[in-house]
């Protein structure tokens, strides 16, 4: 296999984990805030979660290249949570206008959540992540998308959930917060599960 095969292959083994065994959500619990608000219906948990997967794929290359390009030349790696936050708020920025452009209802439906992606830490954590562990562009690529995925995944399965659970009797006390934690606990013990398939 020549080096470009091995990074693909890598690139893949690096997406599937960043949906399963690694998922940003569940393992590390980064971007719990509108998972927790946006989950009360699939419809528009799965439009908040398609634009992470876009916004996270999308700003973890741009991170990657103007960390590599430019803050690694210039030595100036200290300013990367500055150059990536503002990398960041400017394509979330292009992300709400299009939306808005093209899709009026899910972009009322979104409401505040949509412009909050700018300030959704999993966004950043994947971008920090790459920086820590040294990924290269095509390894990058395949850890935002399958970060993005992994977020996506997890909140559709938690909307899928919880609207059956409008239809049964809850105790009163475990009534909204309270059974949501407790099912994003079991779902992250679900997927941790995949943990040692690729090893």
């Amino acid at each position: 296999m020549n080096a470009v095969g091995a990074e693909v292959w890598l690139a893949m083994v690096t997406c599937f984990a960043a949906i399963f065994t690694q998922n940003i959500l569940l393992t590390t619990f980064l971007g719990m805030c509108p998972f927790t608000s946006v989950s009360r219906e699939v419809k528009t948990a799965s439009g908040l979660g398609g634009a992470v997967i876009f916004v996270m794929t999308c700003t973890t290359l741009l991170n990657w290249l103007a960390y590599r390009y430019v803050l690694v030349p210039l030595e100036l790696e200290f300013f990367r949570f500055i150059l990536f936050i503002i990398i960041i708020a400017a394509f979330v920025q292009f992300v709400e206008m299009v939306i808005d452009r093209y899709s009026p209802k899910l972009y009322q439906s979104l409401g505040i959540f949509l412009p909050l992606i700018t300030v959704n830490c999993a966004i950043l954590g994947a971008s920090l992540f790459m920086v820590i562990r040294e990924y290269s562009f095509i390894v990058t690529i395949g850890w935002g998308f399958g970060a993005g995925v992994g977020w996506f995944l997890a909140i559709i399965a938690m909307a899928g959930i919880r609207q059956r659970l409008n239809e049964s009797r809850i105790p009163e006390g475990l009534r909204g917060p309270g059974i949501t934690l407790i099912i994003a606990g079991l779902m992250a013990l679900a997927f941790i599960g995949f943990t040692g398939v690729l090893n």
